[in-house]
């Protein structure tokens, strides 16, 4: 390493995954574990500047609700009840009030459960609400939810209901077969089939958006988002289709898990995904369920790519925190721990934290350990009913050298006091059924060379005033500079 590297850094001679999984009751530092004991975020809109008398419909709250909430909450959105009229507002004014104050945890809208006090604090599509737009709502539930004056409504959003790609229109659609669920019958489990790409030469992917097309009416009321959809999850990779064209061959890329309620994925400028020539997408593990009425329904997977010739600079790796497998989850516990470490074998920038529990599930952590330090990177709670994924801004993503030892811990509370447990007295084991548990971290990284490491480093220095200013994400930012010689206690260098 030359005179402008910073300290070298060496992989630690153990292996690669350590994995904890026994229970353990709820410590000190479980914060939040227990979904008994997760208390509200109240504010005081004095503490805003804010008079609360003064908070109205038309001027505070209906923006709140344009940006965070109505993309869901509107006539033909996946959400249960409109909220685009002061009169539906009105209505669910108090629990507006509890829903939104919940704001990380279970049961929390809008449903962006990352953790406030600690961590890095910023990510694409960020949706949730900040202290003093919580303090807004709290202060007009709280004097009546007045609505106000009309010349303060902002005008109404338009929704293309018509189908259109969030996206953007893509470069290649690729269709699953149609599957249909009878309005009452027991979930559906397993592959579905190959869907030819007809690629004829390796493309590069910018973007995947996944959706479901099914023929319930878009005007369809429901009490639930799983009332407007059959398809629960989808697990899915590409690879070489066979010359028979029965199988995918060779090595497979593994894509972005679709479930609904989550986002589509946008890949990093320089990590796109490839997609071969003569590939295939393998479904290979579909979650299917009745909503109460007769259903066919299909999958599409919207491709965008980067221009012909592209390449990308950073190739996909990292750890793979979790375990599916083995676990022992303990009835009728809350605090519950789950642990797994890592040792990053190359330098490593996290795109994307995505923790994926099963019903027990009410939060997740990562770490980052480097020498004596322990840095958190980000703690969200988690909700079975919204598996989200939380994508770093680019330059706040964890950025750690090689060596760091990365860690997740999932807290899992399986009391009546948690909604989403079926029966309190059971024993899980892992298994993919949402009454079976898994504890996995189902976000990505990227692997850089020494040289790409530097200059994402340097960058990182660029946006800081100074010494003073921290980044957590970037453990050696502000490491101090290995000269190539050093001076001895004689004056003369070595």
């Amino acid at each position: 390493m030359n005179a402008k590297h910073f300290f070298a850094v060496s992989v630690m001679a153990l292996s690669a995954l350590v994995l904890l999984v026994t229970p353990v009751a709820s410590s000190a530092q479980a914060h939040g574990a227990s979904v008994a004991e997760h208390q509200p975020h109240l504010f005081a809109a004095a503490d805003f500047g804010i008079d609360a008398e003064a908070v109205t419909f038309t001027k505070d709250i209906a923006p709140i609700l344009q940006r965070s909430c109505q993309n869901c909450h509107r006539d033909g959105g996946g959400a249960p009840m409109a909220l685009t009229t002061y009169q539906e507002v009105r209505r669910y004014a108090t629990r507006i009030k509890d829903r939104t104050a919940i704001r990380d945890r279970m049961g929390a809208m809008p449903p962006f459960f990352v953790e406030r006090e600690v961590g890095i604090q910023h990510f694409k599509d960020d949706q949730s609400l900040s202290d003093e737009e919580l303090a807004k709502i709290q202060a007009w539930v709280d004097n009546g939810a007045p609505e106000g004056d009309q010349a303060d409504l902002p005008a109404p959003l338009a929704w293309d209901d018509s189908g259109a790609w969030k996206l953007g229109e893509p470069d290649l659609v690729l269709r699953s077969v149609d599957m249909t669920m009878p309005a009452v019958s027991p979930d559906r489990w397993g592959n579905i089939g190959l869907v030819p790409t007809g690629l004829t030469e390796d493309r590069y992917v910018a973007s995947v958006e996944v959706r479901e097309v099914n023929d319930i009416p878009v005007d369809r009321t429901s009490n639930t988002v799983g009332g407007r959809y059959i398809f629960h999850h989808m697990t899915y990779s590409s690879g070489t289709l066979s010359e028979d064209g029965s199988r995918v061959e060779g090595s497979q890329v593994r894509w972005p898990i679709h479930e609904v309620g989550r986002n589509a994925d946008i890949f990093p400028a320089k990590a796109g995904r490839i997609l071969l020539a003569n590939s295939a997408l393998e479904l290979g593990a579909s979650h299917l369920h009745a909503n109460g009425r007769e259903t066919t329904g299909h999958l599409e997977f919207g491709f965008k790519f980067f221009p012909v010739g592209y390449e990308p600079e950073y190739r996909r790796g990292g750890a793979l925190l979790g375990n599916g497998i083995d676990i022992d989850v303990v009835p009728n516990l809350a605090g519950q721990e789950f642990h797994s470490y890592s040792i990053l074998q190359q330098h490593t920038k996290i795109v994307a934290f995505e923790p994926h529990l099963h019903a027990p599930g009410v939060r997740m952590c990562m770490e980052a350990i480097w020498g004596h330090n322990q840095f958190t990177l980000s703690c969200v709670g988690y909700d079975h009913n919204w598996v989200k994924q939380y994508t770093f801004e680019d330059e706040y993503a964890p950025l750690l050298p090689k060596g760091t030892i990365l860690h997740v811990i999932g807290f899992l509370d399986t009391t009546e006091d948690n909604p989403n447990v079926a029966d309190a007295r059971n024993w899980a084991g892992g298994g993919r059924r949402s009454v079976s548990n898994m504890f996995i971290d189902l976000g990505y990284s990227v692997t850089l060379t020494e040289e790409q490491f530097q200059a994402e480093m340097a960058e990182r220095r660029e946006m800081m005033r100074d010494r003073n200013d921290y980044d957590v994400g970037c453990l050696l930012c502000w490491a101090p500079v290995i000269t190539e010689s050093r001076p001895t206690l004689d004056g003369g260098s070595q």
